[in-house]
């Protein structure tokens, strides 16, 4: 063998085909899982994690898109907490819409799955009805609902007058515009609906025929059987409706503007009015931050509470 041979295999055994060659069997697959996933990871750090590292400066920055960021340390948050009405009137139009909506979206999408659950032959049609609204784009449904909301030609004020009730003014009234955009969201009760439906058709029979044989109803059933078999399906979509409702955006903007009288201004509508129209991209960074730290605490209060109120059968076994 020659000497140019001999210094080939050696550098081919140091090199990292030698490495891949000596490693197990569970390194390879390893080294294969994170190649083929590293695309993801490059787009992950390139396009999330870094605007949201560079976001955290832009927080303590003021800048105005066509200059330099100029670091401000906290400004942005004092001015926030202790100088800005509107954030503060954000926050309240927001939260008020998280905790008025949400839970009558889920009552409604829940009661909707009870009754698409039932055998029938026009099920799956009546399924394929309700949901179809949810997967609409939300600039068409807002330009619907501003039809349904008028109060000179609106169909909801054309059915009250029917029977003799005037309407109100909806969207164009301070104090019904943002109870109307809470209606509004019961549109897209057909998502959770379906995640719903999924839930109920995973609760053995075996339990209702248990109950039935204990003499219990349908109301019994529901409350003593359905409904805690079903609690990890209703934390589902109660974490995604929190997160949906503080994030809520296109309505307001095409609808409303947040008006009147900021009734309708979201938390959301704001940064974006901050950050494109005042021209304010720091501020608006220091007010996303904040939006996200209150989903945050939101959603781990929800889950700090799942021992008093969700049902796990299988951690219920192990206990």
């Amino acid at each position: 063998m020659t000497a140019s041979a001999v210094s080939e295999g050696v550098g081919e055994r140091s090199g990292l085909v030698g490495l891949i060659r000596k490693a197990s069997p569970r390194t390879r697959e390893a080294a294969t899982f994170y190649l083929i996933i590293s695309p993801w990871i490059i787009g992950f750090l390139a396009f999330t994690l870094g605007p949201m590292l560079y976001s955290v400066f832009l927080s303590m920055a003021k800048w105005d898109i066509i200059g330099t960021p100029r670091f401000v340390g906290l400004d942005n948050f004092q001015s926030l907490f202790f100088r800005d009405h509107l954030f503060w009137q954000s926050l309240k139009v927001t939260a008020i819409y998280s905790f008025g909506g949400v839970p009558l979206q889920l009552s409604f999408s829940l009661l909707l799955a009870v009754l698409l659950n039932r055998a029938s032959s026009l099920r799956n049609i009546f399924r394929t009805i309700f949901y179809t609204p949810s997967v609409m784009s939300g600039v068409a449904v807002s330009l619907l609902w501003m039809w349904v909301f008028n109060p000179e030609f609106g169909v909801i004020n054309h059915l009250l007058a029917q029977i003799g009730i005037r309407g109100p003014r909806w969207i164009y009234d301070e104090y019904w515009a943002l109870p109307s955009l809470i209606l509004m969201s019961l549109w897209g009760a057909g998502s959770g609906m379906i995640i719903f439906l999924a839930g109920l058709q995973g609760v053995p029979e075996s339990l209702y025929d248990a109950a039935e044989v204990d003499g219990a109803g349908a109301w019994r059933k529901f409350i003593n059987v359905t409904f805690p078999m079903i609690t990890p399906v209703v934390l589902f979509n109660l974490v995604m409706g929190i997160i949906g409702s503080f994030q809520v955006f296109t309505q307001a903007y095409v609808m409303t503007r947040g008006g009147p009288h900021y009734a309708t201004y979201f938390m959301v509508l704001y940064i974006y009015n901050s950050a494109f129209e005042f021209l304010k991209m720091g501020y608006a960074a220091a007010l996303a931050w904040i939006l996200f730290l209150v989903i945050l605490a939101l959603t781990a209060l929800v889950f700090r509470s799942t021992p008093f109120w969700v049902y796990y059968e299988a951690q219920t076994g192990r206990e």
